[in-house]
């Protein structure tokens, strides 16, 4: 029986599909719809008449979504209640006390939303050695479950002191509520020391997971009786039964499907990933494996949950053009969005984005956007930077110049965050852009740091969706186990180590998943420091040499003072599935080749992708343009066709001339 396997990316500005079998691979786009994402994912479903193989249960779909990040960027989520320890409702609100802009006269509030009256106290407490000091008084539980009622809340958050070493209380807890309302406690959703962080990802756990809940109900209902499993911020799935119970889990649900992608299809294990799409900018970087953080933020909020190492920045297509107080010109961080998206799209939007310079400079071919099947009105696009263009006494085509420069600086300084200022030289490295934007910026990002390789993967503009056809099953769970590194024993940690992969067995099972690859990591640090290095672990001996070497790459130094364990950490995912990209069918001769003329470099070969075949190498200056993306060769750069169709790129040149 023929398999049939379907990726669903959700965008700010478009919702993407890929349909892969044994013998085929189809992709597609619709625009997405922010209001009732899985409106899109219908409409682009029938578009691609899968509805019979969905409705025979032959499709098995994993999702990428951005409902998880929407609401947390808008504050959207629901009524949530908070129960701690008496004495610490205010944590939360407290924070950290550090200030983002130290000098800023102003300081803003700690942007969390729970009001005072929705946190509750508990006397029950425990020693930092998961000893019980206090239970609860006596009839405290049925008072406290008067009170909540009375609030009528729909979800609840539990962080008790200590509960990652000992979760009795909370489970208590939990057996109160969880016939009510949906439940989040700290010590299933990250059992981990540091309060403050681990209570936030508590509570955005629960203050999420109803409307995940609700979302994914509904895509689950217009799936069946087919499989729905969603990606989850580390790079694994989780099916879509369980989704919700890790909420938090889902903040990076879709750009991580792009880092999946360059992983599994790209032949080069040390890889930069570059994915600019409609709404904003995501850069990685991936050496060997994805890298995971435990330092994530999401707006303005911590994340310490296991998420991929992803620095966004809101530079995408659809990022406005506007003039600020002080003249300047500055692109985004707003966005058209879907609609009315940037003018070009002839939804009604009059504000320039970077999508309508790159139509004004001809580096998008108007009648060739989306295979076609919607043209670009580039008059509309002239019009929108008409205004700004006559207050900065400029040229339409200067200031479109303009704006593609700035975009491209900040793309630079965004690559930089994950390569040079983590100890990494990008020069050591493969630049992979993908997203609808991504090939048109490139060669300028590439340059610029030096990098001399780089790829455009086939089927680019789609890559995240195709990346969770490359997703198996998995979890990231973390225990903390705080302690000089030089008293643990190995028999000791490979004790802990078994428990934790025992939790992450269990909920795989419910899935179906028993054939499970396991990766083990310590986070470690010096004593008396506060963040923390995470390293694979074989054995203690090679960790704390590892730990060395590690600080003196992150950081440019290493010290002489004792290591301290900190945290445990385990990664099952299910033994992987070789699924292959179909071989590059053979083209048909293009004929005679057509030329465009571009503002400021001249008049340049435009050919479609979909006219080459493996072994095609061909040098820039050159426009390809191909269904769901456009990329553009700078003079200085070649580039080889593989068997599968991904563009393979060399700087052979890097003059002075060639990079003007």
């Amino acid at each position: 029986m023929t398999f049939h396997l379907l990726g669903i990316d959700t965008g700010g500005t478009f919702t993407d599909f890929v349909h892969l079998t044994e013998h085929s691979l189809q992709v597609h786009k619709v625009l997405s719809t922010p209001g009732a994402p899985q409106d899109a994912i219908r409409q682009g479903i029938r578009d691609m008449g899968l509805d019979a193989i969905m409705g025979e249960g032959l499709l098995a779909i994993v999702h990428g979504t951005t409902v998880a990040t929407n609401a947390t960027l808008e504050g959207k989520g629901v009524t949530t209640a908070y129960i701690t320890n008496h004495g610490l409702k205010d944590v939360l609100h407290i924070g950290r006390q550090t200030r983002a802009k130290l000098y800023d006269l102003v300081v803003q509030n700690n942007p969390i939303d729970l009001p005072q009256e929705n946190c509750f106290e508990v006397n029950a407490r425990l020693s930092a050695k998961g000893e019980v000091l206090s239970e609860f008084k006596t009839g405290e539980l049925t008072e406290l479950k008067a009170r909540i009622d009375q609030l009528a809340p729909q979800a609840i958050a539990v962080n008790l002191l200590f509960s990652f070493i000992n979760d009795e209380h909370e489970r208590q807890l939990e057996q109160l509520f969880e016939d009510d309302y949906f439940v989040s406690r700290s010590s299933f959703v990250l059992p981990e020391y540091r309060e403050y962080e681990r209570g936030i990802a508590t509570w955005v756990n629960a203050w999420l997971g109803p409307l995940i809940d609700d979302y994914l109900r509904s895509v689950k209902q217009l799936c069946a009786p087919s499989s729905v499993s969603i990606m989850q911020s580390s790079g694994v799935s989780i099916s879509a039964d369980q989704a919700a119970r890790r909420a938090v889990n889902l903040l990076l649900s879709g750009p991580v499907g792009g880092l999946q992608a360059a992983r599994t299809y790209c032949d080069n294990p040390r890889l930069i990933t570059f994915d600019m799409g409609g709404t904003s900018t995501d850069v990685a970087l991936i050496d060997g494996q994805i890298k995971l953080t435990n330092e994530g933020r999401i707006g303005d909020l911590p994340i310490a949950i296991p998420m991929a190492d992803i620095h966004t920045i809101g530079a995408g297509g659809g990022s406005i053009v506007y003039i600020d107080d002080g003249g300047l010109l500055q692109v985004g961080p707003a966005s058209a969005g879907a609609r009315p998206g940037p003018a070009c799209y002839g939804l009604g939007a009059s504000t320039p984005t970077v999508t309508d310079a790159n139509l004004v400079l001809n580096r998008l071919q108007a009648d060739a956007f989306l295979g076609g099947e919607m043209a670009l009105d580039t008059a509309a696009a002239v019009r929108a930077f008409d205004p700004l263009a006559r207050q900065l006494d400029v040229s339409v085509i200067e200031i479109a110049a303009g704006v593609i420069e700035i975009a491209n600086e900040r793309m630079i300084q965004a690559l930089h965050v994950i390569s040079v200022q983590r100890g990494f030289d990008p020069r050591e490295f493969t630049l992979v852009c993908f997203g609808g934007a991504g090939g048109l910026h490139f060669c300028e990002l590439a340059e610029a740091l030096e990098m001399r390789h780089a790829i455009v993967p086939v089927n680019s503009g789609v890559f995240s969706a195709l990346g969770m056809l490359a997703t198996s099953p998995g979890r990231d769970i973390t225990r903390t186990h705080q302690k000089p590194l030089n008293s643990a024993t190995d028999a000791e940690l490979t004790a802990l180590f078994q428990t934790i992969e025992a939790a992450g067995r269990e909920e795989l099972a419910e899935e179906g998943i028993e054939d499970i690859q396991i990766r083990q990591s310590l986070d470690l640090r010096y004593l008396g420091q506060t963040f923390t290095l995470t390293l694979p672990y074989t054995d203690l001996a090679s960790a704390e040499v590892d730990f060395h070497e590690s600080h003196e790459l992150r950081y440019g130094h290493c010290l002489s003072k004792p290591v301290e364990l900190v945290n445990l950490r385990v990664h099952l995912e299910a033994s992987r599935v070789g699924f292959t990209l179909p071989d590059l069918a053979g083209a048909e001769p293009a004929g005679s080749t057509k030329h465009i003329d571009l503002p400021g470099v001249g008049r340049v070969p435009l050919m479609g992708r979909s006219l080459m075949n493996p072994g095609t190498e061909l040098d820039g200056p050159i426009l390809i343009t191909e269904d769901h993306s456009t990329t553009w060769v700078k003079k200085g750069w070649r580039l080889v066709v593989d068997e599968v169709g991904n563009l393979i790129l060399h700087r052979v040149s890097a003059s002075a001339e060639d990079r003007s």
